[in-house]
């Protein structure tokens, strides 16, 4: 530091006072990256590493972008995980006082408060989040800072920590907050397949820090900062409120505490209020039917499992023609909606513009020209809105009157109310119409974008500087005839402004008045004080035409601003408006059906369809469902894989999902009770990282199903207990089904798929379980999966078959059959050979009972305890003929 310039202890001072980001400083046209910055820059950005001072012999690493082309370069830091301060130099160094320019950060760029478009999905929201909490309870906060949307929630009890770990997964931040002290949470921590907890609660550990739908940045905070009374007071002043109980946020300080450290971190990153963060919301998650991230994986709502997104329910129904719209029905799906009101209104809408082919068309195509009002204010609050910005939200508002005067005939009740909630902007639109061209340049920057005839002085410089090649052909015209010098040029440069070049050859006919500017090989340069008051007029008109334009459209920028809430609102009804045409133009290309929505316990579809497997235009078996509380709350699905079992499973649950979104559904009747949970337990994947193996995910997700199932969730469970030895997992599959069937508490309505036919024996002892097959037809040696559903059971699983269709070797399939008719004898072994009695003790000399043989033991038991000596001849035949029923 003591041979430093003056720049770089410039620089070492801006960088202190911002630890943890790539510096990107401000040098003339160039962003200079220096030190151990431009060494990780170099490498991330792949660009060339170079030297400062190296002649001096003590070389300081740097690197750099150009400034009109670093947010290419941002963004690929960003993405990351880099946090970037943005160095500006915050003074004209022609009007600076000193060599040393002045700079400021005026912007720390981080993975969760990115709003340039580079780094933003237009489909996609862009959270930041905020947790904090101990033993009373944890509070999880979101903000879209491109938006403005800001929610939070709060938690307690022992499940807490996990109840943010699902909303966290829900909401897919990129960036989280913590407070230092909760470090330890968010870190993977090693646990072994044993460390269960025995005793209730009392062992219990938190859940280790891991999310499935997303790899957010990890930033831990100071504690201050997520202190209650500094988060509200600055709550208070950000919304400019008494008090924050209308918001819904009366008494839950944990939740207020989060919500104020993200204020707190916009502020710091942005330099900016952030004005168009106008409002919070807290949210119950009840409020919402839970879908926890297997089951978001699992059903395919966003990301197909090959990472795809079309072959996916947001693929199918996404038929969207606004960046806002998107990504209010990816909300929607991930949080449907489980008020029955909200729902129904939902549904009257789609049903009205399903029927309204031409309205429907219309209102999508002025749709089609509304930008993303959401972002765009986003921009103009944080002062980076640009011209063209501007521009594009005077054109989306031109498109509201056409809007309203279509909706003015609605008759549905939210369609009527999205049209008074929209706001014709005239105001706005004038304002935009006078002070902008139609077609701006894209920046700032550039000059020409303010309109001729908004500002008396701006319109009188720009007729001096536009006169210029006039006057300028004049003063060449008249010097030459002055002169005689046919030869003679009035030219500009950026170095010398205006000057008369004349060739060596024509110096003798130079006039006195012409003063020596510079000498050249062939010519030499003059001026003359006519051509220098010129110079000083015009240029002096140049520059104040950009300080007056940049001015103009900042007043401009500003007035906008102040209208945030109204340009959200509209925005928010035109997002509605864009979902509610969506989902009405894929209910009547798709022969779709308006559910009926029940606060009862049944479900019942009728003719149901897979709407992804549909829409990929492959033939489709329709099947129905039903199930209850009661005589029909849990049923054994068998049959072969390849069959059809997981396709009906996951339909199920995609049109319940579906239908509380406000869609109407895939069938030709649905009649459905309002869901709180869907679980799924299809398939697993090791998890080495993590020292998981399959079973123990598979098992690990099922405890949370028989743990978190209420009366009111559907269950759906695939091949539990397979990860496992045979007689392991049919006795836990036997465990499972029967406590979800007996447990009032966690008895939900359950589809429970298997292969262990042996399940299908519950329908016999269990009055609530029925069991259902994927029909097969076996025809010469061969079988063709019918897909259809019917009442019964499937005699074998036909998985020799299936082998066979696949591609196995004939001969492998062979063999396999005969290794199948050894087993199924139970007198041979695998190799064909009569198995040994120290290996196998024969049935008839040594029956080994099988699971549901030990069964009869408790009536067994029950015969050893009755009292033979008080019964009458009457009573004892009523309880033989009980114990008769009851006997396997």
């Amino acid at each position: 530091m003591q041979h430093a310039t003056p720049m770089l202890r410039q620089y070492h001072e801006i960088k202190r006072q911002h630890p943890g980001t790539l510096l990107f400083f401000r040098l003339g046209d160039f962003y200079e990256l220096f030190f151990d910055d431009a060494i990780i820059g170099s490498k991330e950005m792949e660009i060339t590493l170079t030297a400062r001072n190296r002649e001096k012999g003590q070389p300081v690493p740097m690197c750099g972008v150009p400034y009109h082309a670093a947010s290419s370069y941002i963004a690929r830091l960003v993405r990351k995980g880099y946090r970037v301060a943005i160095c500006e130099q915050t003074e004209d160094p022609k009007k600076s006082q000193t060599k040393l320019v002045r700079r400021e950060v005026v912007r720390i760029i981080t993975p969760g408060t990115a709003i340039d478009s580079q780094l933003l999905e237009s489909r996609d929201n862009h959270y930041l989040a905020a947790v904090c909490g101990g033993g009373l309870g944890m509070g999880v906060a979101f903000l879209d800072l491109s938006t403005g949307e800001f929610v939070a929630t709060e938690f307690t009890g022992d499940a807490a920590w996990e109840s943010v770990l699902e909303q966290l997964d829900c909401f897919s931040p990129r960036e989280i907050l913590f407070p230092k002290s909760l470090e330890p949470l968010f870190k993977p921590q090693k646990k072994s397949e044993e460390s269960t907890a025995e005793n209730g609660n009392a062992n219990r550990q938190p859940a280790a820090f891991h999310l499935t739908n997303c790899e957010p940045s990890l930033n831990p905070l100071d504690d201050w900062l997520f202190a209650f009374e500094y988060a509200r007071g600055l709550l208070l002043t950000h919304f400019d409120v008494a008090s924050l109980d209308g918001f819904g946020l009366g008494g839950k300080e944990i939740a207020i505490s989060v919500a104020g450290a993200i204020i707190h971190y916009v502020r710091e990153t942005q330099k900016a209020e952030a004005n168009h963060i106008s409002g919070i919301s807290y949210f119950e998650p009840n409020d919402y039917l839970m879908l926890d991230a297997p089951t978001i994986r699992n059903l395919e709502l966003i990301d197909a499992l090959d990472g795809a997104r079309n072959n996916t329910l947001l693929g199918v129904l996404d038929e969207t023609v606004t960046g806002m719209g998107s990504r209010l029905l990816k909300q929607w799906l991930l949080r449907p909606s489980m008020r029955l009101g909200e729902l129904n209104a939902r549904l009257d809408a789609v049903a009205e513009l399903k029927n309204a082919l031409i309205l429907r068309d219309r209102l999508q195509a002025e749709l089609k020209r509304v930008a993303d009002l959401d972002r765009l204010m986003g921009r103009v609050s944080l002062g980076r809105a640009t011209p063209r910005d501007l521009v594009a939200l005077k054109t989306s508002a031109d498109t509201i009157p056409n809007v309203k005067e279509m909706l003015s005939d609605a008759n549905s009740s939210l369609l009527e109310i999205l049209n008074e909630s929209l706001d014709e902007l005239a105001d706005l639109r004038q304002l935009i119409g006078a002070g902008l061209v139609d077609e701006p340049p894209a920046t700032v920057n550039e000059s020409g974008y303010i309109r001729s005839g908004y500002n008396p002085e701006l319109d009188e410089l720009r007729a001096i500087s536009s006169s210029g090649k006039g006057f300028i052909a004049a003063i060449e015209t008249r010097e030459r005839s002055r002169t005689g010098i046919a030869t003679l040029k009035v030219k500009f440069n950026n170095v010398f402004g205006y000057f008369i070049e004349i060739s060596k050859a024509s110096l003798k006919n130079i006039p006195a008045d012409y003063e020596r500017k510079q000498t050249l090989v062939n010519a030499e340069r003059f001026t003359t004080p006519e051509l220098k008051e010129y110079e000083q007029k015009v240029l002096g008109a140049e520059e104040r035409i950009t300080e007056i334009e940049q001015q103009l459209f900042t007043e401009i920028r500003q007035s906008i601003a102040q209208q945030t809430r109204r340009v959200q609102a509209t925005a928010q009804a035109l997002a509605t408006l864009d979902v509610l045409l969506a989902l009405a133009e894929v209910a009547a290309r798709r022969n779709y059906c308006r559910p009926h929505l029940t606060e009862d316990d049944e479900f019942y579809i009728r003719t149901g369809r897979h709407p992804v497997i549909e829409a990929m235009g492959e033939r489709f078996i329709p099947n129905d469902t039903y199930l209850n509380n009661s005589t029909d709350r849990l049923l054994i699905i068998t049959g072969p894989n390849m069959g059809g079992k997981s396709t009906w499973l996951r339909q199920c649950a995609l049109i319940a999902v579906m239908a509380q979104i406000g869609s109407f559904v895939p069938a030709d009747e649905a009649r459905l009770c309002i869901l709180d949970r869907i679980f799924t337990r299809v398939g697993a994947s090791d998890n080495l990282a993590r020292g998981r193996s399959t079973f123990m995910v598979e098992m690990t997700e099922t405890a949370n199903i028989l743990n978190t199932a209420t009366p009111r969730s559907l269950v759906l469970l695939d091949e539990v207990g397979r990860g496992t030895a045979t007689f392991d997992g049919l006795s836990l599959a036997w465990a499972i089904a029967e406590y979800l069937h007996d447990n009032s508490q966690h008895t939900a309505k359950t589809l429970f798929a298997t292969h262990y036919h042996e399940m299908t024996d519950l329908a016999k002892l269990l009055p609530g379980v029925r069991n259902y097959q994927m029909a097969v037809k076996e025809s010469g040696g061969s079988i063709v999966f019918l897909r259809k559903v019917v009442e019964g059971t499937a005699s074998k699983s036909y998985g020799i078959e299936v082998a066979r269709l696949a591609g196995l070797p004939r001969a492998v399939v062979e063999r396999a059959r005969e290794i199948l008719t050894n087993l199924e004898a139970n007198e041979l072994d695998v190799m064909g050979r009569p198995k040994l009695a120290r290996h196998l003790p024969s049935r008839k000399k040594a029956p080994q009972p099988t699971l549901f043989e030990a069964a009869n033991e408790v009536v067994i038991d029950e015969i050893r305890n009755l009292d033979l000596q008080e019964l009458t001849g009457e009573q004892a035949v009523q309880v033989l003929q009980k114990l008769k029923e009851r006997v396997m």
